[in-house]
């Protein structure tokens, strides 16, 4: 069984690449490299699976997955400029594709913390637009 739940942040970035030119890094990244950056507003889902506990009819405690967002992921990129706030980024381009993938790191800590007998992390959806939208199998 497979359960998704469904976040908001908002969060700022400047795509950029020092070994380009900056003639190369607009090409490239286009209005994303905007020297004072730009901000999207996301929409995180988060997807587990697991067995239906037999006692509660439930795979997982909505209350303890919402807390694991709030407290561990939300808190690092929520109203950030994450090229400026978020360490992960000090050496790696925060695109929306490398996000996803340091929300399923944090994430995958979280839930090894928090939720060692299960359920498992099965998936990250990470839309940045309506038109972007970044899915992360973490199985």
């Amino acid at each position: 069984m497979r359960l998704s739940r469904r976040y908001q942040f908002c969060a700022s970035h400047r795509l950029h690449l020092d070994s380009l030119s900056g003639d190369e890094n607009r090409e490239l990244f286009g209005k994303c490299n905007n020297p004072y950056g730009h901000g999207h507003d996301y929409i995180l889902h988060v997807s587990v699976a697991g067995e239906v506990d037999p006692e509660t009819g439930r795979i997982v405690d909505r209350d303890v997955l919402d807390r694991i967002v709030r407290e561990d992921v939300l808190p690092r990129i929520d109203h950030k400029d994450m090229n400026a706030a978020v360490p992960e980024f000090r050496d790696l381009n925060p695109t929306t594709e490398n996000l996803a993938k340091v929300i399923g790191d944090w994430l995958c800590a979280a839930f090894r913390n928090r939720l060692p007998a299960g359920p498992r992390l099965s998936a990250i959806r990470l839309e940045e637009t309506g038109r972007n939208t970044f899915d992360l199998s973490m199985e």
